[in-house]
């Protein structure tokens, strides 16, 4: 079984790193797969880096880390990006394949207005992690909950952290603060709550 752990990933952080490694553990899984999406229908027009920036910042985050990778079903199809439409698609592709849909605990409240909400627990195994003290919600599907690390890291603080001219070294992987700075990223957005943290991951 493989674990999909997705999310604008605008910038991918530690945070993420984090909590993907303590979950993929405490599932007893070897691997789990990144899945950045190129457009989240609830964030249209809202992504501050290119999808492809922002999957190659993925990448290098992830380069060398076992049992770690890049998925980029959502990357190379046009969006909206929709997770029935991704799990329906590697289904497809990976036909002998069982797939684990991580979503985080305030996302999971949601999970019923997502597209096609139903179908999910039909294409992935659902899996709801949340931090010491979250109470998972009440979902009318099979699920089962994972304990993940709190820590209070979050995209939206980066780019405000890069936009007012601090440092984030320590906030992400160097190779990702390279690229950030290489591509000028983030340098407009002090004003910008469109951002994730580690709790809103596969789009919906």
């Amino acid at each position: 079984m493989i674990a999909l752990f997705g999310g604008s990933f605008d910038p991918i952080h530690h945070g993420h790193l984090i909590t993907a490694r303590a979950v993929l553990e405490a599932l007893g899984l070897e691997t789990l797969r990144f899945v950045p999406a190129r457009e989240q229908p609830f964030k249209v027009g809202r992504h501050s880096a290119p999808a492809e920036v922002r999957a190659r910042m993925v990448s290098l985050a992830i380069a060398g880390e076992p049992g770690f990778a890049l998925e980029r079903a959502e990357i190379d199809r046009p969006g909206p990006s929709f997770t029935v439409d991704t799990l329906r698609g590697l289904r497809a592709r990976e036909p002998d394949e069982a797939f684990a849909l991580l979503v985080g605990a305030d996302a999971a409240r949601d999970l019923p207005e997502w597209r096609e909400a139903g179908t999910l627990a039909t294409l992935a195994r659902l899996v709801v992690f949340a931090r010491p003290g979250v109470q998972p919600p009440a979902l009318p599907w099979p699920c089962q909950v994972v304990r993940a690390p709190a820590i209070d890291i979050s995209a939206t603080e980066i780019r405000r952290r890069v936009a007012a001219g601090r440092s984030i070294r320590y906030w992400v992987p160097d190779a990702v603060a390279r690229v950030i700075e290489t591509e000028r990223l983030y340098l407009a957005d002090a004003d910008d709550s469109a951002g994730e943290g580690i709790r809103n991951p596969l789009s919906t």
